[in-house]
């Protein structure tokens, strides 16, 4: 029977499967495809030159031996490199280029573009050559789990993100996204899954790259003519880490370069990271295909983190920086900048370079004027979690003892004050104030109410208590 292209290069497959791992044949074998057999010289096609280039830097030797004992000792090999040329078409030009393996197998021939003669790889990150590279992975080893303190408002993310940095591709978290608004968290959390991967597992391939940045280098690829070489950088990445995903929206092209790399990253166990300002259900403009992929995994949100968490935050960001501050006005900043850890943390350094540049004391006066420019209305409501904080250590009780059941006059007392001061101070309803100061009904709030007015107008020591809380919570 005669040979053929194709059932040579079958019998090559079948010796280098047998000698490289399942994951490298399928990356780097399954995808060429036999194009004609002259003689002794068989031609093959490759998706790209990036792809050569690997083949040519790792897998020569494998290539030969297979090849000899295929067709003999003067096999020759050429490659085909598939081009995308969008004036040409895939039009082939034939150039032959000297082989750096030469010697190794007897010749080979690479038909590319006559315009690209440089045989040197150009990928997204300008490193010169793929031969011994060593990618950047971009990630900012100050973001860590250490200084990403855990609460209610992110454990799930975080629980993930340490699943996922421990078993990088090995969980059900493939991909992971994470998701929240401005400031939460999101791009500290996606670094310090990368800085752990690195820390854990140095010879795997990570890279951190913003959305924004990755359709800029896939706009230049197709301006180079060299996509492939594009799809087949990122391909190589074991874990990839993508920030800002949503800003694909609307940008067709990325979102198709994108689908086929992320298909090929998660099919061979790779590690997909993503964040985004929205869950995948609230995403605009992307398609479907890449939606329904984003859901294969974990989505992951990042909330507004409670008045504990703040207070843990603040007092981290003090303990690094060497400062301390009082307690009062730790809890103030707590109490008054919610939304955003990043104007918390930014809230922190701006007073404490008011109070060492000026040379004045960090007070709560001072606090108050730094925290007037990070919250637009300075008559802020408090919430019932700060009351019964507030109104607990004052009584110098926890919040629980407050909340609980019992009838001890004195902790009935500090109750019935912090429903006081809940209905006054918030917007909250009744049954609300109830449910949140031990799940009591609205009645016993009208009731607590009642009771402080009352006892304020006659019980001298009752109004100082009542008129020193007032103090405390309308700083």
């Amino acid at each position: 029977m005669a040979k053929t292209a194709a059932s040579v290069w079958e019998n090559c497959l079948s010796f280098i499967e047998d000698n490289i791992a399942p994951q490298a044949y399928k990356t780097w074998f399954e995808p060429i495809k036999a194009v004609k057999l002259t003689d002794n010289s068989l031609s093959i096609q490759v998706p790209s030159k990036f792809f050569y280039e690997w083949l040519e830097e790792h897998y020569v030797k494998l290539l030969k031996v297979s090849l000899t004992r295929a067709i003999g000792e003067n096999a020759k090999l050429v490659y085909i490199i598939q081009m995308e040329n969008s004036q040409n078409g895939n039009q082939p030009y034939t150039e032959k280029i000297p082989s750096s393996q030469r010697g190794q197998l007897d010749s080979q021939e690479v038909d590319v573009p006559l315009k690209n003669k440089d045989p040197e790889l150009k990928n997204p990150f300008v490193i010169p050559g793929i031969r011994n590279m060593k990618i950047d992975s971009q990630l900012n080893s100050n973001y860590s789990f250490d200084n990403f303190l855990e609460g209610d408002s992110n454990r799930l993310a975080r629980s993930a993100g340490m699943a996922v940095a421990n078993k990088p591709g090995g969980t059900s978290f493939n991909p992971l996204l994470i998701f929240g608004g401005v400031g939460l968290g999101k791009t500290h959390l996606a670094h310090a899954i990368g800085v752990e991967v690195k820390d854990k597992y140095p010879e795997k391939t990570v890279l951190y790259i913003s959305a924004e940045k990755f359709v800029q280098q896939y706009i230049d690829s197709v301006k180079k003519n060299n996509r492939n070489d594009f799809i087949h950088f990122y391909q190589i990445i074991d874990v990839l880490i993508v920030d800002d995903i949503q800003f694909l929206s609307g940008k067709a092209g990325s979102q198709d370069v994108f689908f086929h790399i992320f298909n090929h990253l998660h099919q061979n166990g790779k590690q997909v990271i993503l964040t985004s300002d929205k869950a995948p259900v609230d995403m605009q403009d992307i398609e479907q295909r890449l939606l329904s992929r984003f859901k294969w995994g974990l989505s992951a949100e990042l909330q507004q983190p409670d008045f504990d968490t703040r207070v843990s935050i603040i007092r981290s960001k003090l303990y690094r920086d060497g400062v301390e501050m009082p307690e009062e006005i730790i809890e103030f900043l707590a109490n008054n900048i919610k939304t955003n850890i990043r104007e918390l943390e930014g809230a922190i350094i701006s007073l404490i370079a008011h109070s060492s540049f000026n040379r004045k004391e960090i007070t709560l006066e001072l606090s108050k004027k730094i925290v007037d420019n990070y919250v637009k209305n300075t008559k802020r409501e408090v919430s019932i979690e700060y009351i019964q904080k507030v109104v607990s250590d004052y009584f110098q009780m926890d919040v629980e003892t407050l909340q609980s059941k019992t009838r001890k006059r004195h902790i009935v007392q500090a109750r019935q004050i912090a429903m006081f001061f809940a209905k006054k101070m918030t917007k909250a309803s009744l049954a609300s104030i109830g449910n949140q100061i031990g799940k009591r009904d609205h009645a016993t709030v009208l009731h607590a109410c009642k009771t402080v007015d009352n006892l304020s107008s006659t019980d001298k020591q009752f109004k100082k208590f009542v008129e020193d809380l007032d103090k405390k919570l309308t700083v």
